[in-house]
């Protein structure tokens, strides 16, 4: 990269947060014209540009793993204001809100961000590598998460309704919590070659083009931190203002409420997407599967203790079960996905497959 085209990335990405940060500031609490939803909607996206250049400067700071759970807390801390936020507005269909958002994450990241990132690490090599260890422990982390969270509840019996009681909320929340605090401990520290990108048979050691460059200073890190930090509350914030225009379009359009939620995370979840193709494409595919799975385990042990927490004040129901569709999108996902990270190898076939369960669920969500 040269040097000028280096100095206006930093340029753009620097001004992007802070013009989208303004963007949310002047509309928050407002209501907008459509013109207003537009120029809302490219700040949304510049922001997530943006992101994703500050997460990977982080990333090169401190290396992996750690670099993708930077990315993939500070999302999800900021996607769990966004859901307390809007179930504190009330209205209708804020009852099943995190449920629906927090299984679209799952779908998502489990399949769009993995599929799309096996599609593109197997056109660049033919075969995509990776850890069988560290990505089947964090599948298994996913999975054990997911059901006790969004299957049980359908299936318990002291409240009516796909909802816990709160003894068992209580129990899933601290769970959840626990469960999150082992698997970053084992990705950080007990077991991290688990998590490292695998070099290629025959590499003999080459570097990768990351490897090449210098890492950032100190003082680059923490204002590229300062900056994915403003750039994600950007992105979450802006999200929030064009969701009335989105609520409004699915209400007209006579589709399900949660198509919102799904429509929603799509745009909160960008960041991991951009960066996890970004990093197939560099032949950094343990990073891919760290940037998925772990946005993935993160959303689900960190929302649910936070809703749990919020629902001592807030109003109303809350229905975490799944109803027998989405059961059955889960299971497929959790045997596909364990066929997938069992071999550590993968090619165009398994991504194809995650693709099109994603689509499966995207289309269903509009039709179900």
């Amino acid at each position: 990269m040269s040097s000028s085209t280096a100095a206006l990335t930093r340029q753009w990405t620097t001004w992007g947060p802070i013009v989208a940060a303004v963007g949310l500031a002047l509309g928050w609490g407002r209501d907008l014209p459509g013109f207003a939803v537009v120029l809302i909607a490219a700040c949304l996206f510049a922001a997530v540009l943006a992101a994703v250049h500050h997460a990977e400067v982080i990333a090169h700071r401190i290396g992996e793993p750690y670099g993708s759970l930077v990315l993939a807390v500070a999302v999800t801390i900021i996607e769990v204001g966004l859901i307390v936020t809007l179930m504190a507005g009330g209205g209708s269909g804020t009852s099943t809100y995190a449920r629906d958002t927090v299984f679209a994450a799952v779908m998502i990241t489990c399949n769009g961000i993995v599929g799309l990132s096996l599609l593109v690490g197997a056109l660049r090599n033919r075969v995509a590598v990776f850890n069988a260890e560290g990505s089947g422990g964090a599948l298994a982390t996913v999975c054990t998460l997911a059901v006790m969270t969004l299957v049980l509840p359908t299936f318990t019996t002291s409240h009516p309704g796909a909802e816990f009681s709160s003894a068992q909320l209580a129990f899933a929340a601290v769970a959840s919590i626990c469960l999150y605090g082992v698997f970053v401990a084992v990705q950080t520290v007990r077991h991290r070659d688990y998590f490292l990108p695998v070099p290629r048979p025959g590499q003999g050691g080459k570097e990768s083009e990351d490897d090449h460059a210098d890492p950032p200073t100190s003082r680059e890190m923490w204002i590229s931190l300062g900056l994915l930090l403003l750039a994600l509350i950007a992105v979450v914030g802006n999200a929030k203002l064009v969701s009335p225009t989105i609520e409004e379009g699915v209400e007209s359009a006579g589709l399900p409420k949660a198509v919102v939620g799904v429509v929603i995370a799509l745009m909160v979840l960008l960041p991991e997407t951009l960066a996890a193709v970004r990093a197939a494409r560099r032949d950094r595919m343990q990073t891919s599967m760290n940037l998925a799975y772990g946005s993935a385990i993160a959303s689900i042990g960190l929302t649910i203790p936070a809703i749990a927490l919020a629902s001592i004040w807030l109003s109303g129901p809350l229905v975490l079960g799944l109803g027998p569709l989405h059961m059955v999108l889960l299971g497929l996902t959790a045997v596909v996905s364990a066929l997938t990270v069992v071999p550590g190898r993968a090619t165009l076939l398994q991504g194809g497959v995650h693709l099109s369960i994603f689509a499966a669920f995207v289309f269903l969500s509009f039709s179900p």
